[in-house]
């Protein structure tokens, strides 16, 4: 399969067009409307330090369905001592420098490039990016950040700096997702974590379907933490 070079302009080729290996395409830019396009249309970069953009859309895509979260009776147990308090869009770039530094740790060389920071905080800044953060004794002990479109929400990275801290934030997530009526939390590819929390491989052309009426959903946009304090307020 041909790997597309993109222009100037905010078109990608189809997702089913992706070579066997997952990519589509390189090149472009990591402009706020780009970053739309891709992820309505089932796309995402994902690039290390030297390369170009590289957008990918693999085969099969790791999804979690909401109602099908796993929380293991020892994760229970943690949740219900409140070992962790857990927060929404407090401190995104707080979060995002944090996976960007375990990465680095991990696979000498990070896919969070400066680019990817700055572009993912634009989004951020307008309220279509969003963190879960998990503190204990008021430090950033974990967690994990995302695009959210309608009804999907795009899962990027997460991080835990004490144990269980991002599987709490994520706890957190599926369980604030799912009151909200969202469908789908993209997970993109495997992970032997994501798989112990409920996720699945599901076959691309059954994930564009899920997508296309997931972002039938009005986006629910804004800052998450500012909207759950409004909504507290109201009540």
């Amino acid at each position: 399969m041909p790997i597309y070079r993109l222009c100037e302009d905010i078109i990608f080729p189809p997702a089913e067009l992706a070579a066997r290996s997952g990519i589509l395409a390189v090149g472009g830019d990591l402009s706020s409307r780009r970053l739309v396009e891709a992820y309505r249309n089932g796309i995402f970069p994902w690039y290390s330090d030297d390369d170009p953009i590289i957008w990918w859309s693999p085969d099969p895509r790791y999804v979690l369905f909401p109602g099908e979260l796993r929380v293991s009776r020892s994760m229970r147990q943690t949740i219900k001592r409140e070992i962790f308090s857990i927060t929404f869009d407090r401190d995104f770039r707080g979060v995002i420098g944090a996976c960007r530094s375990s990465r680095r740790r991990k696979e000498k060389g990070t896919w969070i490039t400066d680019e990817m920071l700055e572009a993912y905080t634009e989004l951020f800044e307008l309220g279509l990016a969003h963190s879960v953060e998990a503190w204990k004794d008021d430090r950033l002990a974990g967690g994990l950040y995302g695009v959210s479109l309608g009804g999907c929400f795009f899962g990027e990275s997460m991080f835990a700096a004490v144990s269980n801290a991002s599987k709490a934030a994520f706890v957190a997530l599926v369980e604030r997702l799912r009151s909200r009526g969202f469908t789908l939390i993209d997970c993109q590819v495997h992970t032997a974590h994501l798989e112990s929390l409920g996720a699945r491989g599901i076959p691309r052309a059954y994930f564009l379907e899920l997508l296309a009426e997931a972002l039938k959903m009005p986006t629910l946009r804004g800052n998450w933490g500012e909207l759950q304090e409004a909504r507290q307020e109201l009540l």
